[in-house]
């Protein structure tokens, strides 16, 4: 029995007829297909003399590329620059830095988000997402990314005790996608309702227009899809609540701990009749968690008419978060919402709110965690193109994927499906790609490249 794990080889440099980097060749292919370079080419006026060697629209998707494949800095675009029979002509990292300090200015930066827009709501007709009368759900949150360098503008100490930046951002649920983000500095408040505004108008204005028709500011016309707004308790708030219902959007806000909620979680804490079981996505209930409304017992004169409070608990364990009610066997935590049903259905669909984590998760292992400017803008930029990396991998795993794969992380796909290698053949000026059977994922390459040819 023989207990090494590797066979002895002879390594040598020179090899010419392996391409790595072959499961990702097709997510390069996927955004062609959909036309995102040229449609950002066409967003980023060209401000040097003649015509630029490296078209920036074609840079910006290769630096998505790049991000997908692990990628944390602009240095790392050279590992897609030695695969030049699968992508092309790639830019330096020197072309790539200078592409977000000096082409990305704020202006630019307003006109790319709408052309990535625009492809989006393509994508979104394509599977038809813009006439189901599905709910959308929209989610907002924001993160503590900590960067260790005063150099790099606006980054602050943070409530936490770290220093950085403070991003927030919306998610749309029904897909995973990123519809609109901020970094601010790592001082800024996590319930600065202007921010939150400002975050749900833009990120309104990337869905498309049969979706966002009647939530807009200033349209008077009834909408024709629900959109619901969850929230932690940072957004918890009468003003935001108010503002959501003046664009005709439902909302689920997270309680703040206050006198009148502590007061009203005091009442039904110590009643058994007003509980109801709360159930998981598989419907059945969850051991020792229940559920009750509590909009009886608080006044909402504020808050827009309909809104209910809800209050759930369940069994204290060790390392729990803050809870509404001091106690030693329950955590309490509660929510506003002015949706009607029952109140373990709006429970359950609360809870489903940690989805945006789960986006947060995917950014941050797809360069949010790494800023490599020292230029505030330049930084900012950077974070877009992340969250363009995030939903160009969300719209590839929607259209050309099946099975696990279409929900897979960042990292599974990285390790299972871009990393792939092929075997390179040349002929009649044509590059073959011979993908290795033993490879678990070539068939899902395959059918992928398949799917990626009925779009074009």
């Amino acid at each position: 029995m023989k207990s090494t794990s590797t066979r002895r080889v002879v390594v040598e440099s020179g090899g010419n007829q392996v391409a790595s980097f072959a499961g990702l060749h097709a997510v390069g292919a996927f955004a062609d297909s959909l036309g995102l370079g040229r449609s950002l080419s066409a967003a980023i006026e060209w401000k040097g003399n003649g015509v630029p060697v490296h078209d920036r629209g074609k840079v910006l998707v290769h630096q998505m590329l790049t991000l997908a494949a692990g990628g944390e800095a602009c240095t790392d675009i050279e590992f897609l620059k030695a695969e030049d029979d699968l992508f092309g002509s790639v830019c330096s990292d020197s072309t790539l830095y200078r592409t977000f300090t000096e082409s990305l200015d704020p202006s630019t930066m307003v006109k790319v988000v709408n052309a990535f827009g625009d492809v989006r709501k393509a994508v979104w007709e394509e599977v038809g997402l813009d006439k189901a009368k599905d709910q959308v759900v929209l989610d907002i949150d924001a993160t503590l990314v900590d960067v260790h360098s005063e150099t790099k503008e606006d980054t602050a100490p943070n409530y936490k005790s770290g220093f950085g930046f403070h991003p927030m951002l919306v998610s749309v649920a029904n897909t995973g996608e990123v519809l609109s983000s901020d970094l601010r500095p790592g001082n800024a408040s996590a319930n600065n309702l202007d921010d939150h505004e400002a975050l749900v108008d833009l990120a309104l204005i990337q869905l498309p227009e049969e979706v966002s028709r009647g939530h807009l500011q200033g349209d008077s016309i009834q909408p024709s899809h629900e959109i619901i707004l969850r929230a932690d308790s940072a957004g918890s708030s009468a003003r935001f609540a108010k503002y959501l219902r003046s664009r005709h959007i439902g909302f689920a806000l997270s309680a703040r701990k206050n006198r009148q909620v502590t007061e009203a979680v005091e009442v039904v804490a110590s009643l058994d009749k007003p509980w109801r079981p709360v159930c998981g996505k598989d419907g059945k209930a969850k051991d020792g968690s229940s559920v009750c409304e509590a909009t009886y017992l608080v006044e909402l004169g504020d808050w827009p008419p309909g809104t209910r409070l809800i209050i759930r608990r369940e069994p204290l364990h060790r390392g729990t978060q803050t809870t509404l009610f001091p106690d030693f066997d329950y955590r309490y935590v509660g929510f506003y919402t002015d949706r009607p049903g029952e109140i373990d259905e709006l429970d359950l669909f609360m809870r489903g709110r940690t989805s945006i984590e789960d986006v947060i998760g995917r950014l941050k292992d797809l360069g949010l965690n790494r800023f490599p400017f020292t230029d505030w803008f330049a930084n900012s930029a950077w974070m877009t193109v992340v969250t363009f990396a995030h939903d160009l991998i969300r719209w590839f795993q929607m259209l050309c994927l099946d099975g696990k794969l279409k929900t897979a992380e960042p990292k599974t796909l990285r390790f299972q499906l871009f990393s792939m290698p092929a075997k390179k053949i040349r002929s009649g000026r044509r590059i073959i790609l011979k993908l290795l059977p033993c490879w678990p994922a070539a068939k899902d390459v395959v059918r992928a490249h398949r799917r990626i040819a009925l779009l074009i």
